[in-house]
């Protein structure tokens, strides 16, 4: 069980547009290779919400995650955080990867991956102040691994390495948190505390969108849902949108029997 502290406050209401989605993507098309990745995707995920992107391998959901992010070109499109243009967004958001993304071997601990959530708002080549370390130690409490400060980041199991990048985005204080299958290879009792600590974040005003695996696990848990293969095939409340019928469709073959249940 994660502990519980004093909740870093979100963002003040003046940085974002009031009442605008906390991701609003038009037209978005990605190729790789002249092979279309993502085609003229729309979707508009709700601020202050839990989101989930889901869809097939392949079905662009990770791209999807790092052209809101601005790191992938676009053919096409636009990107809108919070109401903004990404170019004037990009405070506003944190971006949790996926575990094969990181060097698990670069020799840094868990207190100083947590304190790279700081460097924007401090500065790049700027010493941390006594408030960064203080966001940066209260991030870690929150997700409960103070006792693995002084640990090697590649020392750490799955859970505990995904808690730590959850830290790291906790520390920016971001409006808007991506996270790329932030549950994969994790315990039941570290998804269900993450789970926990994301409706926490969405009930203090924070936007949580998460790429996620498991259809049965969104339907009972997340509010909204983007289901994806290379087009957008649904978006809005999480079980309008996972039905059967648009499973189907999307995976071209009849969903797992946890997932028929829940459509049901």
């Amino acid at each position: 069980m994660f502990m519980k502290v004093r909740a870093t406050p979100a963002l003040p209401a003046t940085t974002v547009t009031a009442h605008a989605p906390a991701v609003d993507v038009r037209g978005v098309t990605v190729s790789y290779r002249s092979t279309p990745v993502l085609w003229d995707v729309d979707a508009e995920l709700p601020a202050g919400r839990l989101s989930a992107i889901v869809g097939p391998n392949g079905a662009g959901k990770s791209t999807l995650l790092r052209a809101m992010l601005g790191l992938v070109p676009m053919e096409s499109g636009r990107v809108r955080i919070a109401g903004l243009p990404l170019e004037q967004a990009r405070d506003l958001l944190a971006y949790v990867p996926q575990r094969e993304a990181v060097d698990w071997n670069f020799p840094v601990t868990v207190r100083e991956v947590v304190a790279m959530g700081r460097y924007r708002a401090a500065g790049w080549f700027r010493r941390l102040g006594r408030t960064d370390r203080t966001l940066a130690a209260e991030a870690l409490e929150r997700v409960g691994m103070t006792a693995f400060a002084r640990r090697q980041i590649g020392e750490l199991s799955g859970g505990q390495r995904q808690r730590v990048f959850v830290a790291r985005a906790l520390a920016q204080q971001a409006e808007v948190l991506l996270m790329d299958e932030p549950f994969a290879g994790i315990d039941a009792r570290t998804q269900a505390g993450l789970l926990g600590l994301f409706g926490e974040l969405c009930a203090e005003g924070r936007s949580v969108v998460v790429v996620h695996h498991d259809i049965a696990a969104v339907r009972a848990s997340f509010d909204h849902a983007l289901l994806l293969n290379v087009r957008a095939l649904g978006c809005g409340d999480a079980r309008e949108v996972l039905t059967e019928e648009a499973i189907l469709r999307a995976y071209g073959a009849p969903p797992a029997e946890d997932a028929v249940a829940w459509a049901r």
